[in-house]
């Protein structure tokens, strides 16, 4: 990884308005988190609802979408990938200081919130699981992501076609889908540490970190074989 690459995408990133996007998200888990726990209603009726399918299933692959999306898809718009094209350094190099700039922002925007709401649920376990999880969800989606912002001249809205058909919806009817859940693979960490009805997961632990590591792989290998592509106009030759 390139340190300079890192902190000017840091810089870029953390400069654009897009990011405040991610602002309004955590504030409605945390607020649906205290109703939940202030109306009377059991753990397992108001836990998977409001943590898993908020939290995990729109929140965390909301925010890795924007994050990543940007750190190398608005160079790319804007024509300013071609000065960092014309630097002596590997693809491989850049795709994976983009993707830990992405990877960092995604996880703390995400697994603070995360662990808060389940402190806020009474359970320090869970709060633990939840930063665990989140962390190597955050891996996978931004991976994913960032491949797919290389991809396609619209990553946000392929991107949000996939979150909700494949993660939020699919998944719900298919078993065998949630193998290949990032989503799933985050609930099922997050789970298997907090150990607490407010979490229901679908597939084992290591199942997770198994697919979950195939997915930054080919992510990965993906995104740079794509940018190793790219002329120095910054289009695909």
């Amino acid at each position: 990884m390139n340190p300079t690459i890192m902190r000017l995408t840091a810089r870029a990133l953390l400069g654009r308005r897009r990011v405040l996007l991610l602002l309004p998200m955590p504030l409605l888990l945390i607020g649906m988190t205290v109703i939940g726990v202030t109306s009377g209603a059991s753990d397992d009726e108001w836990g998977p609802p409001v943590l898993g399918n908020l939290g995990l299933s729109v929140i965390l692959p909301l925010t890795a979408l924007v994050v990543a999306s940007s750190v190398l898809g608005l160079e790319i718009d804007d024509g300013t990938i071609t000065h960092l094209l014309t630097k002596p350094l590997p693809r491989r190099e850049i795709i994976l200081s983009k993707l830990a700039v992405a990877w960092a922002v995604t996880s703390a925007a995400t697994a603070v919130p995360l662990a808060l709401a389940a402190l806020i649920a009474g359970s320090g376990a869970l709060a633990v699981g939840m930063v665990v999880g989140a962390t190597f969800a955050s891996l996978a989606y931004c991976s994913l992501f960032l491949a797919l912002s290389l991809l396609t001249k619209r990553p946000v809205a392929v991107g949000l076609v996939y979150i909700m058909l494949w993660e939020n919806l699919l998944v719900g009817f298919v078993a065998g889908a949630r193998v290949f859940s990032v989503r799933q693979h985050a609930t099922a960490i997050a789970d298997g540490i907090g150990g607490t009805p407010l979490l229901s997961a679908s597939v084992s632990v290591a199942t997770a970190l198994i697919v979950s590591a195939v997915f930054v792989v080919v992510g990965v290998v993906g995104a740079t074989r794509r940018l190793g592509s790219f002329a120095l106009t910054g289009e695909a030759s």
